[in-house]
């Protein structure tokens, strides 16, 4: 071998990996952070929602494997989470482990994905609205279609100023 690389032990090169990450909406409110994985007809869909990270796989339609492994910007209770499959997307809402503390990025690096983006049509500047009235309507609504992952979330505090 050239350049003196007899017996040098080489990486074999990494195979080449078919998944792709699902495009991802998402956007903040006081004490949850909603993601909305955007894959129509899902199916094989598999969400792992951890302390400080969501791992997220399905096929598509047409059996195109997607996946996202995002460690998230600060933990979440995943004992207090819930998802929801429609036939356009994957919904989850995950509980702040810091309620009232803004998230400025759902993921920990500051890094731009090209899959993630934040979903501006139901983003709000929460800090400063009183109407909580439609949060608890909208988290009410969203309960009744979730999938069952035991009890439901407590939401005593969602009366607090």
């Amino acid at each position: 071998m050239p350049n003196g690389e007899e017996g040098a032990c080489r990486k074999p090169s990494a195979a080449y990996d078919h998944r792709q990450p699902a495009k991802t909406q998402w956007y903040d409110r006081k004490n949850y952070v909603f993601v909305e994985f955007l894959v129509e007809d899902s199916k094989e869909v598999d969400v792992k929602i951890k302390k400080d990270r969501l791992i997220f796989s399905c096929k598509t339609e047409d059996n195109v494997e997607l996946y996202n492994n995002i460690e998230l910007y600060t933990r979440v209770q995943p004992s207090d989470s819930r998802e929801k499959r429609s036939d356009r997307s994957v919904t989850l809402f995950m509980r702040k482990v810091e309620g009232k503390r803004a998230w400025p990025r759902l993921t920990k690096e500051k890094v731009k994905h090209v899959w993630l983006m934040v979903n501006f049509d139901n983003w709000r500047d929460w800090s400063t609205d009183d109407d909580q009235l439609l949060d608890i309507q909208q988290y009410a609504e969203m309960m009744k279609d979730m999938k069952d992952n035991g009890p439901p979330p407590s939401m005593d505090d969602l009366d607090d100023d």
